[in-house]
């Protein structure tokens, strides 16, 4: 059976039955391909909102102590790598997603109602129980540490608006708000979440840009680059970790009327994510220089006022959006678990309070946002997010009747499954390599310093001595 352009949405006669031509290689899903209750919205817009919101976040602040570990040079060679490679890990899971959807029509099973597909649930169909069971470990990992992170850096935070309260304080207080996101049943209810989520990343990257520039350079700064190895590489897994927000992309296809146009909204989202991160960071740290080594929350080395203030407050609500976001997933994995996915509410609530308990109690034993974030680029997204995609989809298509009817068409500049095939494996090579071996022995060896200097349950991280 050949494949049909993904793009293509009228019927045709295939061996006397007619079947739409909508994406899947005419396997006739048009009557599985409507909204669920992910979104409020099956349009391509919204799929971009919940994509972005989640794409970009507290690692904004993070990133010019990410420049101050990698310099400028080859700091924006990452951003623009890794930015396309999480582009084209994308596309893989769409491509995945249509290839599963496709298949299981053809068998002629039925998706239950209310069963929201998930990642590991189509690495499974395609791969195998070992597939999906790893992915499964990945998924919960990845998305229970940026959660984790979601907390630590609202604390961070809100103590350079407020530093009446020490950072532990403040852990407190955004734990307790952090319990709220379990009466949020699902992302139908979270569309103004989305946009809010957008546009106070936007706010915050420009405010970064136009305090730094107007901060100016103090005596002695100093931009030394790449001067350790252990922090260039930490730096480099950071890129790689807030260009890797693929762990709610299923989630966002199985909302949308037409998933097959995810791959250009994934696309918008990576220039999106390249604008509001690449000049603020490199404004910050042309700013404050070297210091950002031991200042890794930006509004540390920007000057108090109320506009930073704003930025914060702007920031922490993005955050609070984040943590709905990406716990969200965790919480459906825990019911499904646990078998109340599709029961009564209050019992999808009982089994979420524990999860969101589990979070708080490591967000206040580890509150090394910045580490945080290298471990999870290094052993989450670089395996989670780039390698199982590509490994997935090397598996999927690696017999000639896989490959000659595949749900989806060879994209106009790889139109070989060599080529295909070869950069799958570079990705996966590379990842391997630069992201899991060299990135994760430089993020474990950042954390233990952390560690070693601040001890578990710090109260005030990095926060500068009192006078």
């Amino acid at each position: 059976m050949a494949a049909v352009d993904i793009h293509q949405e009228s019927e045709v006669e295939l061996g006397g039955k007619r079947r739409c031509s909508n994406g899947f290689g005419g396997w006739g899903l048009k009557g599985l391909l409507q909204p669920t209750s992910v979104v409020a919205s099956a349009s391509a817009f919204d799929a971009w909102l919940v994509a972005a919101a989640g794409q970009i976040g507290q690692v904004l602040v993070t990133l010019p102590y990410t420049m101050a570990q990698m310099g400028i040079a080859l700091g924006v060679v990452a951003f623009i790598l890794y930015g396309a490679l999480g582009a084209w890990t994308v596309y893989l899971l769409v491509w995945l997603y249509l290839e599963h959807k496709a298949r299981y029509a053809a068998d002629g099973k039925v998706q239950p109602e209310r069963h929201i597909l998930q990642y590991h649930e189509i690495i499974t169909g395609l791969t195998g129980k070992l597939g999906g069971n790893i992915t499964y470990f990945f998924i919960v990992f990845t998305m229970f540490l940026i959660c984790i992170v979601q907390l630590v850096a609202s604390s961070s935070d809100l103590y350079y608006a407020n530093d009446n309260l020490n950072k532990r304080e403040w852990q407190y207080i955004v734990g307790a708000v952090a319990f709220l996101t379990v009466f949020v049943p699902d992302f139908k209810h979270f569309r103004l979440g989305s946009l809010i989520g957008v546009l106070t990343t936007s706010i915050t990257s420009v405010y970064m840009l136009i305090a730094a520039i107007s901060q100016g350079q103090g005596a002695g700064v100093t931009h030394s680059g790449v001067a350790d190895k252990v922090e260039f590489f930490t730096g480099a897994t950071v890129i790689l970790s807030a260009f890797g927000g693929h762990g709610i992309t299923i989630e966002i296809l199985e909302s949308m009327k037409r998933p097959a146009s995810y791959k250009w909204v994934c696309i918008a989202v990576t220039v999106y994510a390249l604008l509001v991160t690449v000049p603020s960071a490199i404004a910050v740290y042309w700013s404050a220089g070297d210091i950002l080594l031991v200042r890794s929350n930006a509004f540390a080395v920007l000057p108090p006022s109320g506009w930073r203030t704003m930025a914060v407050a702007s920031l922490v609500i993005h955050q609070a959006a984040g943590f709905v976001l990406f716990s969200h997933p965790v919480f459906l994995l825990c019911e499904k678990a646990v078998g109340v996915h599709t029961k009564a509410f209050f019992l999808r609530i009982l089994a979420r309070i524990p999860v969101v308990a589990a979070m708080c109690f490591f967000a206040l034993l580890l509150p090394f946002f910045g580490p945080i974030n290298s471990i999870i680029g290094a052993f989450g997204v670089a395996i989670g997010m780039y390698i199982i995609p590509s490994v997935a989809f090397l598996f999927t298509y690696r017999s000639s009747f896989a490959r000659q009817n595949s749900a989806v068409r060879l994209p106009a500049l790889l139109p070989s499954w060599k080529l295909l095939f070869l950069v799958n494996g570079t990705i996966i090579v590379w990842c391997l390599v630069i992201g899991v071996g060299f990135g994760g022995w430089a993020c474990i060896v950042n954390l233990v310093r952390q560690i070693n200097s601040f001890g578990l349950f710090d109260k005030c991280y990095q926060c500068p001595p009192n006078p």
